[in-house]
């Protein structure tokens, strides 16, 4: 992947030693994070609802269709909040 321009949303194609923070074949989101792109790894926000890097090489970049572009982000959305109201309890 070119690490100037990080792709909205990844696969999951393999999470040895992160099989709690990673779902293998699940769509995840990614976070613009120039400095983790340089060194290999992609920001993305896991099964947590955090944002953590993991290698570029565990994840294949997908374009999402028009249509389930808006559905992902608000889905991405209220499970970062729910993460953030689970964390304060």
């Amino acid at each position: 992947m070119n690490e100037k321009q990080v792709p909205d949303a990844v696969v999951c194609v393999a999470n040895e030693g992160n099989e709690v923070s990673l779902q293998l074949w699940k769509i995840y989101k990614t976070l613009p994070d120039d400095d983790a792109a340089s060194e290999g790894f992609l920001r993305i926000v896991d099964e947590s609802g955090e944002d953590y890097l993991f290698p570029e090489e565990n994840f294949v970049p997908i374009e999402l269709p028009a249509q389930a572009r808006k559905p992902f982000e608000r889905a991405i959305r209220e499970h970062r909040r729910a993460a953030r109201r689970g964390s304060k309890n």
